[in-house]
């Protein structure tokens, strides 16, 4: 679902767009990933999920924390002022250039780009985080108690600045779902956390008239048994659902069905693989995804593999 392969060692889509069209933003990473932890079915989530591959490492997702300083060491160290850290970074620049004239490696340009990003994090960081000036009316549509406090509906209001910053990609996980037992009890609860903010992320990016251009897509890797697994559900692969909004997609709209147990889905012309809904996510990015690639050990690599079709029934 990340990565359009079950290969360890792929792009991730993120990283993916990221490299096909690049970031608005100078100030913030052009791929961020937020994560959040529920109550119960803590499935691990790995840094590989946002990685960029084969692809340079510019490309790849970071991570901010969701409790405390967004970014460790954002600041500078006690005793050193701005000014001296500007020095440090163009002596440390001056010093990779010399090496980038030596040597091809593309990850010596990211190791430039990177420090000049990190500079410029110590303002905009802090800046991001402030959640001071959001009006209480907002923080009760998503949910928010304590802003910055680690929960989804914290970082589905951050995601909505970092989006309003120019940050390209933005994905946050919640490790809530893995519910093998106890579905009865852990559903709705897992299912309150994430509901309200997620349908108040949608109305607040269309009330900033940000939601034409802002696709959002709410979805997990897999589904879940229509039968019951003692008390809970397994894995299922055959048919699940996810929803997309804005972005160029079409409101109100079903796309595709299952049989009537849930179990498996309906060859109707609108059955829709991974790759079929990394396609349309690039499309609506303005990126062919059969041009998007990357030639890597001798072959062109693209997220879409070797297919994908975009489901143009979805599109306004």
């Amino acid at each position: 679902m990340n990565a359009g392969s079950i290969i360890k060692g792929r792009p991730s889509m993120g990283a993916w767009l990221l490299y096909g069209i690049g970031s608005e933003t100078e100030e913030l990473p052009g791929f961020v990933v937020l994560t959040s932890a529920g109550k119960s079915g803590l499935q691990p989530v790995s840094a590989r999920q946002w990685s960029s591959g084969f692809l340079p490492s510019k490309f790849q997702g970071i991570l901010f924390q969701s409790k405390g300083d967004a970014v460790h060491y954002v600041g500078n160290p006690e005793g050193v002022c701005q000014s001296t850290q500007r020095q440090v970074v163009e002596e440390i620049k001056r010093l990779n250039g010399i090496l980038e004239e030596e040597r091809i490696d593309p990850e010596i340009q990211t190791r430039i780009s990177q420090y000049e990003l990190a500079f410029r994090m110590q303002t905009s960081v802090p800046e991001l985080t402030d959640f001071s000036k959001e009006p209480q009316h907002i923080l009760d549509r998503y949910g928010v108690k304590h802003p910055g406090d680690g929960t989804f509906a914290s970082n589905c209001l951050l995601a909505r600045r970092l989006a309003e910053r120019g940050v390209r990609f933005i994905q946050l996980y919640h490790r809530a779902w893995d519910h093998h037992g106890d579905i009865e009890k852990d559903m709705p609860v897992a299912a309150k956390d994430v509901d309200q903010a997620s349908a108040a992320l949608v109305v607040d990016l269309k009330e900033r008239g940000m939601l034409d251009d802002t696709l959002v897509i709410w979805g997990g890797e897999f589904g879940r048994t229509p039968m019951g697994q003692g008390s809970g559900r397994d894995h299922h692969i055959n048919a699940f659902s996810i929803w997309l909004a804005g972005g160029g997609i079409k409101g109100g709209l079903t796309y595709g069905q299952t049989d009537e147990l849930g179990y498996r889905y309906l060859e109707d012309g609108q059955q829709m693989h991974v790759h079929d809904l990394h396609a349309t996510m690039l499309y609506l990015c303005g990126i062919d995804h059969k041009r998007l690639t990357y030639r890597f050990q001798g072959r062109d690599f693209r997220l879409t593999d070797v297919s994908g079709e975009v489901a143009k029934g979805i599109i306004s």
